[in-house]
């Protein structure tokens, strides 16, 4: 529908980001999700958050020499980079899903996306599991964000075998 604002694509299964975030929690994770070509398979790359304790529980930032690889890599494969995705952990007053300003600045410094057509996604996790997710795109001179309809990972309460 014209003028209507669709969500940046996504993998239908988000596994793999989830068990990564999941994995590092109390801190924050970090990594991409690759496409070879607008109808490829996608491919999901973790990647550590070069950060240390305790800025990595508010905080992430790729270590430029893997950064580096994962872009030959996705060369050499005819992938493209189509989302960064993190994970906001609770901290005192919950997690959330929104980007927050110092996500903004460093996704768009100037004002700009440092990486046009790329996605972010972000997961909030309280008490290492993954609650909400969204994922923000550039429109209009901004990041404007989709929460994720239906729930990122599927479980039981954990009280419940």
């Amino acid at each position: 529908m014209a003028g209507v604002a669709e969500a940046p694509p996504l993998p239908e299964d988000l596994g793999e980001v989830i068990r990564h975030l999941e994995a590092v929690w109390p801190h924050e994770g970090c990594g991409v999700l690759l496409r070879a070509g607008a109808e490829g398979p996608w491919r999901c790359r973790p990647l550590l958050n070069a950060l240390a304790p305790p800025a990595s529980r508010r905080a992430y930032a790729f270590e430029l020499r893997e950064w580096l690889g994962v872009l030959r890599e996705a060369e050499v494969r005819g992938e493209r980079v189509m989302c960064v995705f993190h994970s906001h952990v609770e901290t005192g007053g919950g997690a959330g899903t929104g980007l927050s300003a110092e996500d903004r600045h460093q996704a768009a410094p100037g004002g700009e996306p440092l990486l046009p057509g790329v996605s972010y996604l972000v997961m909030a996790l309280v008490a290492g599991r993954v609650q909400a997710a969204e994922v923000f795109a550039w429109e209009g001179g901004g990041y404007r964000g989709y929460p994720l309809q239906k729930a990122p990972v599927d479980r039981q309460p954990m009280e419940i075998p």
